[in-house]
């Protein structure tokens, strides 16, 4: 299982959000988006109908209504009511139930980036688990980089 920890230094979580979903949906899958904040989650909900004007993202938070037939269900727990097999964690707190998903987006800022790094550390000794940490760039793309801060 693949965990891709996104730290967030040049754009905000609700810009780099949006484009992960889509791409988890052009190639046919589903997204849990976990949030445990209330308002949080209800921002991040119209954010995914405005991010764009011409971005169309179906979604839900859980418990609108027909929660197994969303593409992308925004939820406070781990449970997929909508069979997803990708999972974003976008308030910065690691789960352990995110291991049982295909894949995992950990979103963190500088504020919690204590707790990304012991996540990263514990995940890194687990076997069958390939985290891999994202950072933007100086031209401000996403580049993959190593452990050790460097690039891959």
């Amino acid at each position: 299982m693949q965990v891709d920890f996104y730290h967030l230094t040049r754009q905000p979580l609700d810009r780099v959000l949006p484009q992960i979903a889509e791409k988890v949906l052009a190639g046919g899958g589903r997204l849990l988006i976990i949030v445990g904040d209330d308002a949080e989650r209800a921002r991040l909900d119209r954010q995914l109908w405005t991010f764009t004007p011409d971005s169309f993202l179906p979604h839900a938070p859980l418990g609108a209504g027909a929660d197994a037939a969303q593409p992308i269900l925004l939820a406070d727990d781990i449970d997929a009511a909508n069979g997803a097999r990708n999972v974003a964690l976008a308030d910065g707190i690691w789960r352990d139930g995110a291991l049982d998903f295909d894949r995992a987006f950990y979103f963190f800022d500088d504020e919690r980036i204590t707790k990304a790094r012991a996540a990263w550390r514990t995940l890194a000794g687990r076997e069958g688990v390939q985290p891999r940490y994202w950072k933007h760039n100086d031209q401000g793309r996403w580049e993959q980089l190593n452990a050790k801060g460097e690039q891959s």
